[in-house]
């Protein structure tokens, strides 16, 4: 009966596909492989344990460990539980302060504030869009505790620099890697300069477990502590050690997340692919800034994200509404920064941050996931292009 309902469901999911032309920002892929592994680990179990340490977890921590070149990775329910659980791992506490990008979504920010700490922003690097390493060291004080860059639409913030600024100042640098699987920096994974590194596996990431998260780490200490935030603070079942919470990850979703590291490079591979026959047909316009990588830099491509040259958030938004009529899912990430959101902009001073608001103005999003053809690939290049004349 499960079988019969998971391929009801697989099918009816791909109709539906079939039947909306829109072609969405992101998606899913998802085949039969990842189907027979959620069979599996119904019909023999288990479904959890109660220290959140079942076989498929632990097989799919040995596994993303690998990928990320590091010791250690701890699953997690969410993305936004292993922002907060690295936070509470590296030590911060209330009256603390965490500098964050304001251009971000509000997880990263939202993490820091249930760790007690106070959200302090730096502005971004024009070229990049992730957090200046110049800014950051205009808001350290001595209350700061951790430096929490974001790896911005697939490509990473300037760890280098940030390393050095954490490690002048003796500071946790944990990064939200949320969006950068299959980026490289300096020819190392996303995540490998950083104290801990944080990975959401959304349904719209570029592998998914449905939710999910992951925080990876080369400190022995940090990983110790993770596996007892992330239950409830027990180092046994029924003896809390410490302030933790429920941020177990399911079996389930472990099995999801097995199959889809595997398919991962392939993934990356064919967004790139895309991104650059889509490179191909913007770079003929002079209205845009199109998103780059360097051989020492590369992007996962998890967004691809232009900024209208010299446009106004007006013009931005006109082209996006053509855009969606013309069946093109195109979207503007993040168009109200974290610190002018109600609740940062009144319990947390913020000073202007220029190259942020001016992003969020003129910055919108293009899909290069893994199920967009080539074809579809000329026909949102090519439209868009008709819109810019």
């Amino acid at each position: 009966m499960v079988c019969e309902t998971l391929k009801y469901v697989k099918g009816l999911f791909i109709l539906l596909l079939g039947v909306f032309k829109v072609i969405p920002i992101n998606m899913p892929k998802i085949g039969e492989e990842e189907v027979q592994a959620v069979l599996e680990t119904v019909s023999k179990g288990p479904l959890t344990n109660a220290l959140g340490q079942g076989p498929k977890v632990l097989e799919f921590e040995r596994d993303y460990a690998k990928f990320a070149g590091v010791k250690h990775a701890v699953a997690v329910n969410n993305g936004t539980a292993a922002l907060n659980a690295a936070l509470l791992a590296a030590g911060v506490a209330g009256g603390d302060e965490v500098i964050v990008p304001s251009f971000t979504f509000v997880a990263t920010a939202e993490a820091v504030v249930f760790a007690g700490a106070k959200v302090v922003f730096a502005d971004i690097d024009p070229e990049t869009f992730t957090i200046s390493p110049d800014d950051v060291e205009q808001v350290i004080s001595s209350k700061t505790r951790a430096i929490l860059p974001v790896d911005l639409y697939g490509y990473c913030a300037d760890m280098k620099a940030l390393r050095e600024i954490a490690k002048k100042h003796d500071l946790a640098l944990i990064e939200d890697a949320a969006q950068a699987h299959g980026a490289t920096y300096l020819g190392k994974p996303a995540g490998f300069f950083a104290d801990a590194a944080c990975w959401s596996l959304y349904a719209s990431k570029n592998i998914t477990t449905g939710e999910g998260g992951v925080i990876t780490t080369d400190d022995d200490k940090i990983e110790e502590k993770l596996r007892l935030i992330r239950n409830h603070g027990e180092k046994t079942k029924y003896t809390s050690v410490l302030m933790g919470n429920n941020y177990r990850m399911p079996e389930i979703e472990a099995a999801i997340g097995i199959v889809q590291l595997k398919k991962l490079p392939s993934f990356v591979a064919k967004r790139r692919q895309n991104a650059q026959q889509l490179t191909k047909i913007l770079q003929k316009s002079q209205r845009l800034k199109l998103p780059t990588e360097t051989e020492l830099n590369q992007h996962s491509w998890y967004l691809y994200t232009v900024k209208l040259v010299n446009g106004t958030e007006e013009e931005r938004n006109l082209i996006l509404k053509e855009l969606k009529q013309k069946e093109i899912g195109a979207e503007a990430y993040y168009i109200n920064p974290v610190n002018t959101m109600e609740f940062y902009r009144k319990n947390f001073n913020s000073r202007k941050l220029p190259e942020t608001e001016k992003a969020a103005k003129q910055v919108f999003s293009l899909p290069v996931h893994p199920n967009v053809t080539s074809e579809q690939i000329d026909y949102i290049g090519k439209t868009l292009l008709t819109l810019l004349q």
